[in-house]
């Protein structure tokens, strides 16, 4: 995409980063460990993807993606009590206020840096997205049901970006990701619901 529209290679990269991208949420939504080692392939993709867009922001994100997608799969197979299936539960509210502050100082920080080293574009929103995803991916490899909801928000910005990158898919799949964040929501109130009372 450098210098122009996308490549045709580009084009594949983008449609296959898509099709793991809204089948590893899925999968996720409905509390399925698949969802894991399928958004890691997604994630590479997409690394590959805004590399090419000189969205550096989200190469760096992609790259911690990777590495929470594994640390995402451990947590769900054996983060519960005495290693076991991880269950759905909240955050208190001192630790989400943490998260919320630690997501908007990377913001300014990552920001900062992009805007002012780099030859990035949209630099503050590319931050934002990607702070806040870091926040939202964590909250999810713990299995709190505010990830879904952070979700909502960083998605809506995300497909903003996107369009106004021509990255059309990659804008679909994000505005597909806000159904799923929702479907999440749904699922993962009902599942917590069970487990505050079993």
């Amino acid at each position: 995409m450098r210098g122009g529209l996308p490549s045709p290679s580009m084009k594949t990269v983008e449609f296959f980063a898509l099709v793991f991208g809204v089948v590893a949420v899925y999968f996720n939504s409905r509390e399925k460990i698949w969802g894991w080692p399928l958004g890691i392939v997604g994630v590479v993709l997409s690394g590959i993807l805004f590399y090419d867009a000189r969205l550096y922001s989200d190469l760096i994100l992609h790259v911690v993606y990777f590495v929470l997608g594994f640390y995402g799969w451990y947590e769900w197979l054996y983060g519960g009590k005495g290693k076991s299936e991880k269950k759905v539960s909240t955050l208190s509210p001192q630790v989400l206020a943490g998260l919320i502050l630690a997501g908007a100082v990377g913001v300014v920080l990552i920001g900062y840096l992009f805007d002012n080293y780099t030859d990035a574009d949209l630099a503050y929103w590319d931050a934002f997205t990607t702070s806040f995803s870091l926040v939202g991916q964590y909250m999810l490899a713990k299995k709190k049901i505010e990830n879904w909801i952070l979700w909502l928000v960083v998605d809506t910005a995300a497909a903003g970006i996107y369009f106004y990158k021509e990255l059309y898919m990659l804008s679909l799949l994000y505005f597909l990701y806000l159904g799923l964040a929702t479907y999440g929501f749904i699922n993962w109130r009902k599942s917590l619901r069970e487990n505050q009372y079993a």
